[in-house]
């Protein structure tokens, strides 16, 4: 069991927002975050998408996603070349969020 989330319900928004961004969101963990945004919306007071919401909330400028995505896809050809093998899009997105977003 993890204690990563544990007090930083944001956290895990955060973490589906750049797993979303680098194609690598379970379909059913973006369902259940769709199914949920009437929640997020009454919770943050905001209006949108979970994925507009985790934006306006980490106050994201425009194209982040695209961003996120440019540096995964880099990233991740340095690293199949270096290493041999795909880099785990669930290490990428922790260690992405957090030394970009402290939390």
């Amino acid at each position: 069991m993890t204690t990563r989330y544990t007090g930083k319900p944001l956290l895990r928004l955060v973490d589906s927002f750049v797993l979303d961004a680098i194609g690598h969101l379970p379909p059913e963990v973006d369902a259940k975050m769709t199914e949920m945004e009437p929640r997020f919306r009454k919770a943050f007071g905001a209006t949108g998408t979970w994925r507009e919401i985790v934006a306006e909330q980490m106050k994201f400028p425009a194209g982040l996603a695209g961003a996120i995505r440019e540096v995964w896809t880099k990233g991740r050809v340095l690293f199949l070349s270096e290493n041999g093998y795909e880099p785990d899009p669930g290490q990428f997105t922790r260690s992405f969020v957090d030394s970009k977003f402290p939390h």
